[in-house]
């Protein structure tokens, strides 16, 4: 049996920027031991800080999710033993076949055709250094750093009403972002790159977090720096340096296609 020798790793892309919230954000926390009086359905915080912020799964699998339906190659794969659609479960070809660009990005896991380690690495997202001491000194907040937002469910048999409360994140707020993309010799960069940057415009198109559809997580991505660090830059100690302006012109006009109120 021979030996497969893997590609060797050629550098590493660092695009960094800020996460703008257009309008109010909630990605889900831990409602164990809530106060009496907070919110039924809180944010996710940093249990040092108590500050929010944004986990790099959730920027990444949204990131994912959209990429693979706007490839058109999701279906129903039914459970063992079952035939119904409803029982099945929902699976992207082009998310779990190693041999598309989809599949080398975000990865496929071991246990389906061969795997394929991932190149995307998203980091969480944290508070600007501004946007953390506007919220702390925000006089019309509801809980630390954040807002709470009522909702009434209404009964469409009885007209009971079942208000339930949410923690966002307020409008305005920013986060420090950051995607590492590792690249092996074999890989065209300029079409993770791209691939990437739709991934990211269609975020911004859609939401960021839980209750899209009512309004919740419009995002605005602002990518500030696009920098490269070779093998050669690890070797020999030395910083990583800007990427060429013909890769760095593929998130010029991220923002400007952002969604309208940005």
């Amino acid at each position: 049996m021979s030996e497969q020798t893997n590609p060797k790793l050629k550098s590493k892309i660092f695009i960094k920027g800020k996460i703008t919230a257009l309008t109010g954000l909630h990605i889900g926390g831990n409602s164990i031991g809530m106060a009496i009086g907070g919110a039924d359905k809180v944010v996710v915080r940093n249990p040092l800080t108590n500050e929010p912020y944004i986990p790099g799964s959730s920027l990444r699998g949204k990131m994912r999710s959209l990429l693979e339906r706007a490839r058109g190659d999701e279906k129903h794969s039914p459970k063992e033993g079952g035939f119904s659609l409803k029982d099945g479960k929902l699976e992207a070809g082009a998310g779990i076949n190693p041999e598309t660009l989809l599949g080398k990005l975000f990865g496929v896991s071991a246990d389906k055709n061969n795997g394929q380690p991932t190149r995307l690495m998203v980091r969480d997202a944290h508070l600007t250094r501004e946007s953390k001491k506007q919220l702390e000194n925000a006089p019309n907040t509801d809980m630390p750093m954040t807002e709470v937002k009522t909702e009434v469910n209404i009964d469409r048999i009885t007209s009971a009403a079942n208000p339930r409360q949410f923690e966002r994140v307020p409008a305005g707020a920013e986060f420090n972002f950051e995607l590492v993309l590792t690249l092996l010799e074999s890989d065209d960069e300029k079409q993770f790159l791209n691939l990437i940057r739709e991934g990211l415009e269609l975020v911004q198109h859609d939401s960021l977090g839980g209750h899209g559809s009512r309004g919740y997580g419009a995002v605005e991505f602002r990518i500030e720096t696009v920098q490269e660090r070779t093998m050669q830059h690890y070797q020999q100690g030395q910083a990583a340096s800007d990427v060429s302006d013909q890769l760095a012109v593929l998130f010029v006009n991220l923002q400007a296609n952002a969604p309208a109120g940005a």
